[in-house]
């Protein structure tokens, strides 16, 4: 594989450089350093959104026929990795990195041309509809009931961690249309529209204080069956590609990598006896060792990435980079409370609002570890356990 960079991805280097330099601004930059989790709140959200809209680049990962920038392997990792380093917000990853995927893969012709255009826009804000109380990881045993009325469903039930739903108008999930044969086999893939009459959105506050994700009930709840994706009864096979894009269709190791040389720099202003911790040969060399696994990751992004440039799908092997992204995310956040020691649990929420003007208590850099380490527990559940990620791994790519 070639990653080196020629003179042409030099000038695209720069041009990506001059459109950060001009585009963002301060204030997005703190929506995402002081970003506690996964989500950007909506508002910072959906302004960078609409910045990237408007220059043509929101869509990086999608054909060029359907919007997308066109860009190849190496255009897109250069791109990943200077947004990282300017410190730009991520877009929201339910509308551009799944739904978008899996309607240019699986979607009819009218629904790509209904929905795609507004999802480029940001005119739609998807939210999903999988997980549902007491099915655990095992997605195939929801049970909310889809039953048919005329050329409608009636929906009833209810989904859980629904992440954005308070501000999502569009959602995509899955339905229990058939209670007969193989618990999969009885499964639908809809589209619905949030404003619909018996739908009613719950918060879920995390344990750091932050709402994010959400209950959702449906009331006799009608959807029009022109919304299904795929056929009836055959959404299992639809989820399954949407949840390759999900667990394999990103590039956030850019960000990762530059979180870890930030907290190189943190361990330099913390103090340890007459010294700092980047004196500490042992928090070093949990660095060190992290850095060799975040640089085994890029190559398997780089794997992926040339998947996608080629038109092809992620396939089973984004179940390695889900299970190992996740880890990572969790082993950055927890050397980042090491790293913070004592300042770590001084309870903040103020301090890390964009705009104010509250100082911290200790490194400024570190004032959302203690956040980020609670909501980034949950990294190795959604998408699918990592118990579930070695599963598939076993199955279809070790053929065990």
């Amino acid at each position: 594989m070639n990653i080196s960079f020629g003179k042409e991805y030099e000038r695209f280097r720069d041009e990506v450089r001059e459109f950060l330099d001009e585009n963002l601004t301060d204030e997005l930059r703190d929506a995402q350093r002081f970003c506690p989790g996964i989500f950007l709140d909506y508002e910072h959200n959906i302004a960078w959104h609409k910045i990237l809209y408007k220059k043509g680049w929101v869509a990086p990962n999608w054909p060029e026929e359907f919007g997308g920038t066109g860009w190849d392997l190496m255009q897109r990792y250069i791109w990943s990795i200077e947004k990282a380093k300017a410190g730009a917000p991520d877009t929201a990853p339910m509308s551009l990195g799944m739904c978008g995927p899996m309607l240019i893969g699986c979607g009819s012709k009218a629904q790509q041309e209904q929905y795609l255009p507004r999802i480029l826009s940001g005119e739609d804000y998807w939210c999903q509809g999988y997980s549902e109380p007491g099915s655990g990881s095992d997605l195939a045993s929801l049970k909310l009931k889809a039953t048919s009325d005329g050329d409608h469903y009636r929906l009833n039930g209810s989904k859980i961690w629904t992440s954005h739903a308070h501000y999502a108008n569009k959602m995509f999930l899955l339905v229990r249309t058939n209670d007969q044969g193989k618990p999969q086999e009885g499964i639908t893939f809809l589209l619905l529209d949030m404003a619909t009459p018996g739908i009613r959105v719950e918060p879920i506050l995390f344990a750091s204080g932050t709402h994010e994700v959400n209950q959702v009930f449906f009331d006799d709840v009608r959807v029009p069956k022109a919304n299904v994706v795929g056929e009836e009864n055959k959404g299992w096979q639809v989820a399954k590609y949407l949840l390759e894009f999900e667990r394999g269709g990103s590039t956030g190791n850019a960000a990762r990598k530059v979180g870890l040389a930030r907290l190189r720099t943190l361990a330099g202003m913390i103090p340890q006896g007459e010294s700092t911790l980047a004196d500490d040969t042992d928090f070093i060399r949990k660095l060190d060792e992290t850095a060799v696994q975040l640089e085994a990751i890029q190559f398997t992004e780089f794997r992926m990435m040339a998947a996608l440039s080629k038109g092809q799908r992620p396939g089973p092997e984004s179940s390695v980079l889900k299970a190992l992204s996740a880890e990572m995310q969790q082993q950055l956040t927890e050397l980042a409370v090491e790293a913070m020691g004592q300042y770590s649990a001084v309870h903040q929420p103020e301090a890390r609002t964009v705009g104010s003007n509250v100082s911290t208590v200790g490194p400024e850099d570190g004032v959302v570890a203690f956040s980020r380490y609670f909501n980034l527990r949950a990294s190795s559940i959604a998408g699918g356990s990592n118990e579930v990620q070695r599963n598939i791994m076993a199955k279809l790519v070790l053929g065990l």
